[in-house]
């Protein structure tokens, strides 16, 4: 079975048919710049052109990065304040020409996409999935059940959101070294780590694809440490997931 799947982030929108079945891109997924400003109606604009690309005509499924509750999305860190209790699905579906539309946090979707097909696969107590990217985004689960919208990455370390020290964003604009920023990330994971004594971090984002650069340098941190098997492509899936009502 497929559905289609959109991930919107802070630099790119990115999207595919998904393989239910295989939990999979069916095809090579298509990708847009994110526009600057990212207002709601430029992004709508993005997902059209990556959903047009395909000449899709099913349930559709979108990922945002921030809260999203009841299709409104709740709040905007890395993407325009105009977001702000914006009735996104409402928005969305009439851009898509009526097509029925599932909104939903980007880290969300990709935690139950890994934990459903990826490196959480099977795995209870309790467990963090992180996506390192323009920000970092949090899903957290409790036995293999979603606690949606935590949004991690807005905790405070050493007087900033955490985000704007340890996210991969901040490492390529303070152009750290690998062992540098491990050592900010290996701080953010003990802070996390101390609130929520995870059995398991499940590091995503595109970043994960260079996991053997950075995970091997953290240390001090109790609980198990591994990158996310479906990589950047996680939040394509879960959103997919979303939208086929799984």
């Amino acid at each position: 079975m497929n559905v289609f799947g959109v991930d919107i982030g802070g630099s790119g929108i990115k999207g595919a048919p998904v393989d239910l079945d295989r939990g999979d891109l069916a095809q090579e997924r298509h990708k847009v710049l994110t526009p600057h400003p990212s207002t709601p109606d430029a992004v709508a604009d993005g997902v059209a052109q990556v959903v047009g690309h395909f000449g899709w005509t099913g349930p559709v499924g979108i990922t945002f990065p921030g809260v999203v509750t009841g299709g409104i999305t709740r709040t905007a860190a890395n993407v325009d304040k105009g977001w702000i209790d914006k009735d996104a699905a409402s928005l969305l579906g009439s851009r898509l020409g009526g097509l029925p539309v599932t909104i939903l946090n980007d880290a969300d979707a990709a935690g139950v996409a890994e934990m459903t097909f990826g490196a959480g696969r099977g795995r209870k107590g309790t467990v963090i999935v992180l996506t390192f990217g323009t920000g970092i985004g949090s899903a957290l689960f409790v036995d293999g059940r979603l606690v949606p919208n935590t949004e991690l990455g807005h905790l405070e370390l050493g007087g900033h959101d955490a985000e704007k020290r340890a996210s991969t964003k901040a490492k390529e604009d303070a152009d750290l070294t690998w062992q540098h920023w491990a050592r900010r990330v290996q701080k953010y994971l003990a802070h996390v780590e101390m609130l929520f004594s995870p059995e398991l971090f499940i590091v995503g984002g595109g970043v994960s694809r260079k996991a053997d650069k950075f995970l091997p340098l953290i240390e001090g941190v109790r609980a198990e440490i591994v990158p996310a098997e479906l990589q950047n492509n996680a939040g394509i899936v879960g959103a997919a997931m979303a939208a086929a009502g799984r």
